[in-house]
């Protein structure tokens, strides 16, 4: 028996081993797989096992007959391939017909590089390459010095044939050195993908032609085509991709340790070298580790491109560790990217699709940052493992510029299509002459340049592209310049950027109250002693621009009690200022913990809560035909008067509701980690409902006083409303009160705080209740504490009576035998009243905004 168990255990050992080595190195099998050395009299087989066949032997698949050919002994310089030795050389239009056994995706790949030849000089050879409805080449050519080309494009075939020709320009000719059409798995394309400019979801990319020009392992060296199971390379990011080496780190564990998820990424994504390498912060957790790690790529301008993000903790030593940003040439993709939370383990991996559009690649770079996360339990450190840049096809269904496949570069159709371009070109530059000339005449007009040249050498104005993005077609002032302050109607008094500037004291880093994506928030005082709350844009940032114009547009409109009040702005030296009246007691939060402020009473939080609810209601029902949904409901936008009363603020997330025949928006996810709704986060589907569930994360904040997410603490306490949630099924709710105010709290009160709370909190928005419900629930909390207070004042263990009511409470929620919502008479004052005096924002040390 016991022979016979060593026997079964060591079979089934070698079995794992097979199995495992099999799917470590398992190759995808593909169903088309065309292969060919071009102008090779043999067949040539790579390092990586791959055989291409001889040109004769693929000669079948061409439409010419003749055999033009270059060959060259040796493999051109700083190239292994051997594919680069020969060549076919066509002097007409010529055709490779491929017959296609399963439609879909195909890699097709293509390699060129000049050799000599006694009658064709390759290195002036013009020529297209391009299928019946797509151009992949246009007017292509190969110079000597400029090495060899390789050209890879991921192309979704429909028909049972492709068709790849090759079109010299007249009085010219073309050639290849090698072709490679091989099918590749679905899954590499998705069907949709995080759009960056403007934020959102772009569906239907799975339809996109789409050509890969970069292709990186981050951290780690090149990848061989060996070692992937599609045979692509992975080019090493030490190749000049990196443009800020400094405060970098490698990181790298051993391939066999990456884990790949169920229903995630697979080595057909990218293979396991790629997720065992990466980049990271050189020294995480020192406190001035403020920067990013960037990576800046060559593209070509005017098309839209699909990026790739391979992300793989394996930097972590514990779950919830590593909190970090993704931005995309200045734009924020990722806040607070949280690798553990979504893989549920280290060493999982992930990736993250974007598509940028082409008026955010003009300047012909992609610039992929990663960086510390701005929350402040967050260890400043940041990876990346692995990019890939992919552009996609054009309108004109090209690859390569505005020429269709239909042009013909050289006939009578190329010719009208240079035509048009060009008169399409001086329109716009004639657009752009008078546009720079009117903006002349305004700044002459404004006499503008004195005053900028008067300022601090730091103090710049914002940039033309920073302003364009600003602009609608409401917005028209004189002599055609446009600005979003031309319109002046709801934005209250108009500030001199002089009277901003005394009042800031030039607006010294010792003013600063805040910091945001938009810029930052400075304190300034003005006509004796005055204070005011100043947020000037950031001219250097494109991050924040559309909440900046979010804000403005909603804050001119709206006027509530419990809403934060727009008093001013200044529309001088082509800034964007807006300014608020100054808020004495801050946000929220740092009267609940991370501060030396006293503690709040539970009456206190009770009125607060009610006074944000009541704000978040008027948002919802009364601040627009539509209603408006915050979006980023927290305590650190919450903030408190000189009388603690308590006041919405910061809007650039804000969107207008569905209307009456809708049941939600579909926008891309933007919020706060901690405070996210999960239905939001799942289906992109933005409803009221998700603003009533960042709601009842902050009622539990308020009853706790801790943050929603504390990643310090163990895994089953790191996110608050799932530690509430789990406590409150247990009935032990008291056990996480605040222990400052825990033997303060009427019982029943609690009992309904933490109902209104829980409530908040359902799953699915349709089982959540509106602002509405939940601010008579808050109501009806502070009547219950108030009646007992005069009825019996509170023993210190009176709050131990809690948990047997609270366990009550949840067999009978609406009542049980020690009261009846009916048994009380509640009165509720909206407050709904315009107020014009709202103070806002107090001086806080290190606050950063989202």
């Amino acid at each position: 028996m016991g022979g016979g168990h060593k026997l079964t255990t060591y079979f089934l050992t070698l079995l794992f081993i097979i199995f495992y080595s099999h799917f470590i190195n398992a190759r995808f099998t593909p169903s088309d797989n065309y292969l060919i050395d071009c102008g090779s009299p043999q067949n040539t087989i790579l390092n990586d096992g791959r055989t291409f066949k001889s040109d004769p032997q693929s000669v079948s698949f061409l439409s010419t007959d003749q055999n033009i050919f270059a060959t060259s002994n040796s493999v051109p310089e700083n190239e292994t391939l051997p594919l680069y030795r020969t060549a076919r050389i066509f002097d007409s239009e010529s055709v490779y017909k491929f017959l296609v056994f399963q439609p879909g995706r195909h890699f097709l790949r293509l390699y060129f590089h000049p050799l000599h030849h006694p009658s064709y000089n390759l290195t002036t050879a013009v020529f297209t390459v391009k299928t019946e409805d797509l151009v992949f080449l246009h007017d292509f050519s190969a110079t000597e010095n400029s090495g060899s080309h390789f050209k890879e494009y991921l192309i979704n075939v429909t028909s049972d044939y492709f068709s790849l020709v090759f079109s010299p320009l007249k009085k010219s000719f073309a050639f290849v050195n090698a072709i490679e059409f091989v099918s590749a798995p679905d899954e590499l394309v998705p069907d949709s993908a995080t759009v960056l400019s403007p934020p959102g979801v772009f569906n239907g990319v799975s339809g996109y032609d789409l050509q890969i020009l970069h292709r990186v392992n981050v951290g780690g060296p090149m990848v061989s085509p060996a070692n992937d199971s599609l045979s692509r390379t992975w080019m090493s990011d030490s190749n000049g991709y990196m443009i800020f080496p400094k405060g970098d780190k490698v990181v790298s564990v051993d391939p066999s340790t990456i884990t790949y998820p169920v229903g995630g990424a697979t080595p057909v994504i990218a293979p396991h070298q790629v997720y065992s390498s990466a980049a990271s912060m050189e020294d995480p957790g020192v406190s001035n580790s403020n920067f990013n790690l960037t990576w800046e790529m060559n593209v070509d301008a005017g098309f839209s491109y699909l990026i790739r993000l391979h992300f793989c903790d394996i930097v972590s030593t514990s779950l919830n560790n590593l909190y970090f940003n993704v931005y995309v040439n200045g734009m924020m993709g990722v806040s607070g990217l949280d690798l553990s939370t979504i893989t549920s383990n280290l060493a999982v991996p992930y990736y993250k699709d974007f598509v940028i559009n082409a008026t955010a690649v003009s300047d012909g770079l992609i610039r992929v940052q990663v960086g510390p996360s701005d929350l402040e339990s967050a260890i400043p450190n940041a990876i990346l493992n692995g990019l890939e840049i992919m552009k996609m096809r054009n309108s004109a269904g090209s690859l390569d510029g505005l020429f269709s496949s239909g042009s013909n570069s050289h006939g009578v159709s190329h010719t009208k299509t240079i035509a048009e371009a060009i008169g399409v070109a001086a329109a716009t530059i004639a657009l752009l002459v008078l546009i720079i000339s009117l903006i002349r005449n305004k700044i002459k007009a404004k006499g503008w340049d004195q005053g900028r040249h008067s300022s601090k050498s730091w103090f710049l104005p914002l940039n033309a592209s920073y302003c364009s993005s600003l602009l609608s077609s409401k917005s028209k002032g004189k002599n055609g310049y446009s600005s979003v302050f031309t319109s002046k109607i709801g934005l209250g008094r108009s500030f001199t950027f002089n009277e901003l500037r005394d009042a800031t004291k030039n607006f010294d880093e010792s003013a600063v109250i805040g910091v945001g994506g938009f810029g930052k928030v400075y304190i300034g005082e003005i006509e004796a002693g005055t204070k005011l709350a100043i947020k000037r844009g950031n001219p250097r940032s494109s991050q924040g621009i559309n909440e900046f114009q979010t804000e403005i547009q909603l804050l001119s409109k709206l006027r509530h009690r419990h809403l934060v009040s727009l008093i001013g702005y200044c529309d001088e030296n082509m800034e964007m200022i807006l300014v608020y009246e100054y808020m004495a007691n801050g946000p929220l939060r740092d009267h609940l913990y991370g501060s030396t402020l006293p503690s709040l009473t539970w009456k206190q939080r009770l009125e607060i809560s009610i006074g944000a609810a009541r704000g978040l209601h008027y948002l919802h029902t009364g601040g627009s035909s539509h209603g408006i949904i915050h979006r980023d409901v927290k305590t650190t936008n919450i903030l408190l008067d000189e009388n603690l009363v308590a006041k919405v603020s910061d809007f650039g997330l804000s969107k207008t509701g569905p209307a009456l025949d809708q049941t939600h928006v579909s926008t891309a996810v933007k919020g706060s980690f901690g405070y996210l709704d999960p239905e939001y986060f799942r289906r992109q589907q933005l409803t009221e409902k998700s603003d009533v569930y960042s709601f009842g994360v902050v009622l539990f904040e308020i009853l706790c006083a801790r943050p929603a997410l504390d990643p310090a603490l163990p895994r089953e306490q790191v996110n608050l409303a799932e530690w509430a949630m789990a406590k409150q099924r247990k009935g032990v709710i008291e056990m996480i009160v605040d222990p400052k105010i825990v033997k303060t709290i009427c019982p029943e009160s609690l009992i309904k705080y933490v109902e209104a709370a829980e409530k908040c909190l359902a799953e699915y928005g349709v089982d959540r209740p509106s602002m509405g419900d939940v601010l008579w629930n808050l109501e009806f909390a502070l009547q219950l504490q108030d009646a007992s207070l005069q009825l019996d004042p509170p023993e210190e263990d009176d709050i131990c009576n809690a948990k047997t009511k609270i366990v009550a409470s949840q067999k009978s929620k609406k009542g049980d035998e020690t009261y009846n919502d009916s048994d009380v008479s509640i009165l509720i004052n909206d407050d709904s009243g315009v107020v014009t005096g709202s103070p806002l924002f107090s001086k806080i040390e290190d606050f950063e905004g989202r």
